[in-house]
């Protein structure tokens, strides 16, 4: 049988992934006036970002200029460093948070697509540290009609969790639905968001809201921008000549391609948290594929493409950590309001606490392994919740006083009892110190100080709390039986370690050298946030600025 022969493609530049990362990559080096493709292996557009929450931190934005929030270079410059250290040089941090606006401004100056909100009131995630807001520098994209995209609507990668079509709410909306048994805003909330639901339908509206409303907003503007975009076209190798990547080898719908890159090449391929063998290898055990809400295709094909031309890499060891509950039947629950809602705790194998319960969701999972390491079982955790928890709060998608349901019990990730001895019993840990944990809690709910972790102190935690409880939102006895113990997992929203990049987004040598036509974003590369989080969509708006900062580069590069 003859070898097949490849089609060979020349443009200025080929960006790899359809993410956030990549899409903005390719819509800014189009407006710069490069020809420019875009591959994705998936048959489906948007990565993992069309499975998120769609939170862009971005300090200074237009956005929050508009709505008048007391930022300014020196505040963000000052928190960033607070958060970072000096994990990541201050040069790429300075890059990051010069060019976010710009690149807010640039954007959204040349196409209507990309309109934001901001969510006025989600803390940053440090807000105590220097330069912090408790009110928040997060945005994210406005509700959209998924109409626009016609045919294209089912090409968007689908989110781990989705709601009846024509529901659509924004992060706000979650914020307050939360709240749904227990404030008038929140019964308000649920009732505007069915209300549009029922008026959506009526008129034949398809909206999208979240990580799937910002993905799409990128795929209209380059839709009006004429950027080739070739779903199920994974790639294969890089093409180097003389030590510079000057193309890519790819498959195209099976078949070989070849595109040759006139400026050079953009990975922004996402992380490797769907490869058990790379987890193994760069992780703390226990790990699992299973415990991510990445998207499927993550499996480091940009990473490893990148390390076989001489990239270096960084940050491998870490990821967009979240504590998590295993779902029999897909991909697992990432828990965000429900660790922050008073009458529950995470406790380990001794039947003790061991962290602030409401704290940033990578936190709370470097406490996981750290602690783990000493001996004593802290992956996975135990959230224990009494009756009254689930009285109150939505949990695991179901509502207040809804029954969970029946598979979690069916799998033993969840274990009810009359009892908490009963329930320790249940769960193989040691039925006096959960008994003396939770009664040592429930003087703290009580006086409204948590003097072991300092729970609902930072505003952050106070975020989820339940503002109908008194002193402390994110404090309340565990006393009401039935009990409960929820098996908490370190999932992720992938991993945040990659090629090593600079303040250009050119990727790296071992001895700093850059590697000419090479260039990375997103989760393809090591984060600018090092191992901590600054703030909800400290994911995405990096992935974007870094994409923006990399086809800047490459149109400034000389034509000669």
């Amino acid at each position: 049988m003859s070898e097949q022969k490849s089609t060979e493609a020349v443009y200025d530049v080929v960006v790899v992934g359809s993410g956030a990362a990549g899409m903005t990559a390719a819509l800014t080096a189009a407006y710069r006036g490069l020809s420019v493709v875009l591959i994705e292996k998936s048959r489906t557009f948007g990565g993992s970002t069309a499975r998120s929450g769609g939170g862009v931190w971005i300090p200074n934005n237009p956005v929050l200029v508009r709505e008048g929030v007391p930022d300014s270079p020196d505040l963000a410059r000052v928190y960033l460093k607070s958060v970072v250290g000096d994990r990541v040089p201050q040069a790429k941090q300075d890059a990051f948070l010069d060019n976010g606006p710009r690149m807010m401004t640039y954007l959204s100056s040349r196409t209507p697509h990309l309109e934001f909100v901001y969510d006025r009131g989600y803390s940053d995630y440090h807000p105590e540290l220097p330069g912090g807001l408790a009110q928040g520098r997060s945005i994210e994209p406005a509700i959209v009609d998924g109409r626009l995209l016609g045919d294209d609507l089912a090409l968007i990668n689908q989110p781990t969790m989705s709601g009846p079509k024509g529901i659509a709410f924004t992060v706000s909306d979650f914020h307050d639905l939360n709240m749904i048994a227990r404030t008038w805003k929140g019964k308000r909330t649920a009732m505007k968001v069915g209300a549009k639901a029922v008026v959506n339908k009526l008129r034949g509206r398809l909206p999208l809201s979240l990580g799937k409303a910002l993905v799409a907003r990128l795929w209209l503007a380059l839709r009006d921008a004429d950027v080739p975009v070739w779903l199920n076209t994974p790639l294969t190798e890089l093409i180097t000549e003389d030590g510079a990547v000057v193309g890519v080898r790819a498959e195209r719908d099976g078949a070989p391609i070849v595109l040759r890159a006139r400026r050079g090449v953009v990975l922004a391929a996402g992380g490797f948290e769907h490869n058990l063998e790379m987890r193994e290898q760069y992780f703390a055990a226990p790990v699992s594929t299973d415990w991510t809400v990445g998207a499927t295709e993550n499996v480091g094909d940009g990473i490893r493409a990148g390390e076989s031309v001489g990239a270096a890499l960084d940050l491998m060891d870490d990821a967009w950590w979240g504590p998590s509950v295993r779902n029999p039947d897909g991909p697992p629950f990432f828990c965000l309001a429900e660790r922050s809602q008073p009458g529950a705790i995470m406790v380990n194998d001794a039947g003790q606490r061991f962290t602030n319960e409401s704290a940033s969701y990578v936190d709370v999972v470097h406490t996981m392994y750290e602690r783990h390491e000493t001996g004593i079982g802290h992956v996975p955790a135990h959230f224990i919740m009494d009756q009254r928890f689930r009285d109150r709060y939505l949990f695991l998608g179901t509502f207040p006083k809804q029954a969970i349901p029946q598979k979690y019990f069916d799998a033993g990730i969840i274990k009810k009892a009359d009892t908490l001895e009963e329930l320790a019993d249940k769960i193989g840990v040691p039925a006096d110190a959960l008994t003396s944990t939770v009664q040592r809690f429930n003087g703290f709910a009580v006086a409204g100080r948590d003097e072991d972790f300092h729970r609902g102190e930072s505003a952050y935690d106070r975020y989820y709390g339940d503002p109908t409880v008194k002193p402390n939102p994110c404090l309340a006895p565990i006393e009401k039986p039935p009990f409960y113990a929820v098996e908490m997992v370190p999932g992720d929203l992938g991993t945040k370690g990659g090629l090593l990049t600079d303040e250009h987004s050119r990727v790296l040598r071992a001895d700093g050298a850059p590697i000419a036509g090479l260039y990375a974003a997103g989760n393809n590369s090591a984060a600018v946030m090092g191992n901590s989080y600054a703030g909800a969509g400290a994911t995405i708006g990096p992935a974007m600025v870094f994409g923006y900062i990399a086809a800047n580069h490459l149109a400034d590069l000389d034509r000669a």
